[in-house]
């Protein structure tokens, strides 16, 4: 049979003899031919067989597939490998035109395979991100090392291949281009660094919410790669940090805050200080009907009263007693509201205090933690609190501090006249 086909194929040579070029181009195109048919059975045949077999062992699982990928691009090398083999018995070929045919194909080789280390790098990232932990470490940025390493060495060997020199040759012939990659790659040597301190200390994991100014950064952090971290901003808005701008540059990360469980309150209400006076018999009385001050009001005013009897023995006159004031009476009110507030966080440091006059009024600052660091429930509990201390200041007598435009004065004067 073998025979039989070689002298068919005598007798095919003789007939298109006449014709110059056509038996080569005949035995090309046959080659080609059963490239693309190893390529057709590789694909359709082989990859569709490991699907089924995937589908049944670990169901429809479309993740479990990705490692197919890999081996789908590694099939490419098939047709390739095949064109380089066959190019050897083509007749009439000029040995040149060969070498450089097969250079071309070792080249598509070298590459193909490179692409296919390229994904499977990204799928071992892919099932990596699904450890509890990962978001913790992140290793992309150490992947997107290892591809540049890849296919640096991919390229080298591609002209080493296409040149005709052996590929030891020419990296030991790039030692005295060092320099000339250091330059080249000093953002990606820079990034490296950057992204090893980033990962070794944790000072940024995906779905941090940090703030840089410099760069327009408010949001949360949704990737984190090898030369940018990738934030995606309150409106919606992306921005991409530099990795190195994250340890060269300062920022927030407001990841303690989320951890701690509380999120921090810190405001001031700006008090007409016209409004300060003593408490006196009436306004004790009204006061006295709040269940937040009886024990203040009472441990006060025993306080006051045995100070007073020292003091009222040598200087008897009423200038020298201490007295209840409005002022004090409402921080200790304030006080003790949000020690009952459902909303604050009776753990952390809670504070009620009188900060220096301003031209704005006196600040009477509030500070203390929600219980909640989810936004909108913080902004709830916020605008609650201070809801209610405007609103019963006046049972106080006290005024808060505003400026007023000269709207009232204009109408006063459009009544008048």
């Amino acid at each position: 049979m073998a025979v039989t086909g070689i002298q068919w194929l005598g007798q095919l040579e003789n007939a298109l003899a006449p014709y110059p070029m056509a038996y080569p181009a005949l035995v090309l195109a046959a080659l080609v031919l059963v490239a693309w048919l190893a390529n057709f059975i590789t694909k359709r045949i082989l990859l569709r067989g490991l699907h089924r077999a995937i589908e049944r062992f670990s169901g429809p699982d479309h993740n479990a597939k990705q490692p197919l990928r890999v081996i789908a691009r590694l099939s490419n090398i098939v047709p390739s490998v095949v064109l380089a083999t066959g190019l050897s018995i083509v007749p009439e070929l000029p040995p040149k035109l060969v070498g450089v045919l097969q250079a071309l194909c070792h080249a598509w080789t070298v590459l193909t395979i490179a692409l296919a280390v390229s994904h499977a790098l990204d799928v071992f990232n892919d099932f990596y991100e699904r450890r509890a932990d990962a978001r913790n470490k992140p290793i992309k940025g150490y992947l997107q090392v290892v591809k540049i390493v890849v296919f640096v060495l991919a390229g080298l060997t591609i002209v080493a291949t296409l040149v005709g020199v052996k590929p030891l040759h020419m990296i030991t012939g790039l030692g005295a281009a060092t320099a000339v990659f250091m330059l080249i790659f000093q953002d990606t040597i820079l990034s490296l660094v950057a992204s090893v301190q980033i990962s070794g200390d944790g000072r940024v994991r995906i779905g941090d919410w940090i703030e840089m100014p410099s760069q327009n950064a408010d949001g949360d952090v949704i990737d984190i790669a090898l030369h940018t971290v990738t934030v995606q901003n309150w409106d919606k808005t992306v921005t991409t940090i530099p990795t190195k701008k994250l340890v060269t540059e300062s920022f927030k990360n407001w990841r303690g805050m989320q951890e701690s469980g509380g999120r921090r309150i810190k405001r001031s209400i700006y008090l007409d200080q016209h409004s300060v006076r003593f408490l006196e018999a009436p306004g004790l009385e009204r006061l006295g009907q709040f269940a937040l001050l009886d024990d203040y009001l009472a441990g006060k005013q025993q306080e006051l009263q045995q100070w007073n009897a020292k003091v009222a023995q040598a200087h008897p006159e009423p200038v020298n007693a201490r007295r209840l004031t409005n002022l004090g009476t409402f921080r200790a009110y304030v006080e003790r509201y949000l020690r009952s507030h459902a909303g604050i966080h009776q753990g952390m440091t809670l504070l009620v205090r009188q900060m220096a006059p301003t031209p704005q009024g006196l600040p009477l600052e509030i500070y203390c933690f929600t219980a909640s660091t989810a936004w909108a429930q913080y902004e709830a509990t916020q605008s609650d609190v201070f809801d209610h201390l405007l609103a019963i200041l006046p049972e106080f007598g006290l005024r808060v501090f505003q400026e007023s435009s000269d709207a009232m004065l204009m109408a006063a004067r459009e009544q008048a006249g």
